[in-house]
């Protein structure tokens, strides 16, 4: 009878034992489950090869599509954008002492030189309008394959690309082509016996007025191209201002390959790409300086976070040690 005693009085302590840890585990004061690690946004929009590549033909079907599209409207069309073209050719020629109601004459020399004109013209047209929509699908293809923040920041570009190709035109247009035009008739001059006069052909006009327009254009990309490099990290406003000297010499090189090959066009090319470099360099420094305002932010939230999570575990060991057993209870199997 008094070992049946003991041993209830012995199942009695330690169910006094177990039951504060049961409460504590039942309580309020038992630690949150962890939280489920989220599904990397990336990973989460993997797909099989082969539906990349569908994907991918289906995006160049509609390019071509639209491009297709357009370049059979511009045709319709290029006869009023390249008489637009010749205006300042006209200007140019009126400033040199032409009357102002003398109609400028360009010249054909080849056979259907003007229709392979008018093509050319018709496919730069169908590219220039349908950019955005090539761009969005270039966009479109390679977005699953970048974080939320880099679509944000890549999005914005879209949007000044075919600003900064519109300002490189219209610098062309209201300055470098005139200012091209202008020195052409300024060599005209007359002798005893024979007179200079420059008389233009039509090709070799719009050749060099596409040739100017296209560089001005891309060249005006620049600063896009040195802020995403900034903004990937493989470049740095401290390096970009070091390197000035060695950029003023590619930019000078990089004019004689993209303009009509005389020292005039060159110039009139390098000197707006230098400034342009200097606002990439002003573009990277505040890029650099968000990046190093976002990183100071969140190692501030980090270093909250831990605090919390330190100040929640002493809280559960406080909350612990009350919840044990009340003192001088027999420890359990004694």
């Amino acid at each position: 009878m008094a070992e049946k005693n003991l041993i209830s009085r012995k199942d009695k302590f330690k169910a006094r034992a177990v039951a504060p840890a049961v409460g504590a585990s039942a309580g309020g004061v038992s630690p949150p489950p962890p939280p489920k690690p989220e599904a990397d946004e990336v990973e989460a929009s993997r797909a099989p090869l082969m539906d990349h590549l569908l994907e991918l033909r289906d995006r160049l079907v509609r390019i071509l599509w639209v491009v297709g599209v357009l370049f059979l409207a511009g045709w319709y069309v290029t006869e009023f954008v390249l008489a637009y073209l010749l205006q300042p050719l006209s200007d140019a020629a009126h400033r040199a002492g032409r009357p102002l109601d003398e109609t400028i004459e360009t010249v054909t020399t080849a056979p259907m030189e003007m229709i392979f004109v008018k093509l050319k013209m018709s496919f730069l047209l169908a590219i220039a309008v349908g950019f955005p929509f090539i761009a969005y699908q270039i966009y479109a293809f390679v977005a699953p394959g970048l974080y939320k923040n880099e679509r944000a920041a890549i999005l914005p570009y879209l949007f000044l690309m075919p600003l900064l190709f519109f300002a490189g035109g219209a610098l062309v247009y209201q300055y470098v082509l005139p200012t091209f035009m202008d020195l052409s008739f300024s060599q005209e001059f007359t002798t005893a016996g024979a007179k200079v006069v420059y008389l233009p052909k039509v090709k070799e006009y719009y050749e060099l007025s596409i040739s100017l327009l296209t560089a001005f254009g891309f060249a005006f990309q620049l600063p896009i191209v040195m802020s995403l490099l900034a903004r990937a990290g493989v470049v740095r406003p401290s390096g970009l201002r070091k390197g000035r000297k060695f950029a003023l010499v590619v930019i000078v090189f990089a004019a004689m390959f993209m303009t009509p090959p005389d020292p005039f066009s060159w110039v009139l090319l390098s000197v707006p790409l230098f400034l342009l470099y200097e606002s990439g360099i002003l573009a990277a420094m505040l890029i650099e300086r968000g990046r190093n305002r976002r990183e100071a932010e969140e190692a501030r939230k980090e270093a909250e976070e831990e605090k919390r999570d330190v100040a929640a575990e002493e809280a559960r060991r406080r909350a612990a040690a009350q919840a044990g057993p009340p003192p001088g209870s027999v420890p359990a199997g004694e």
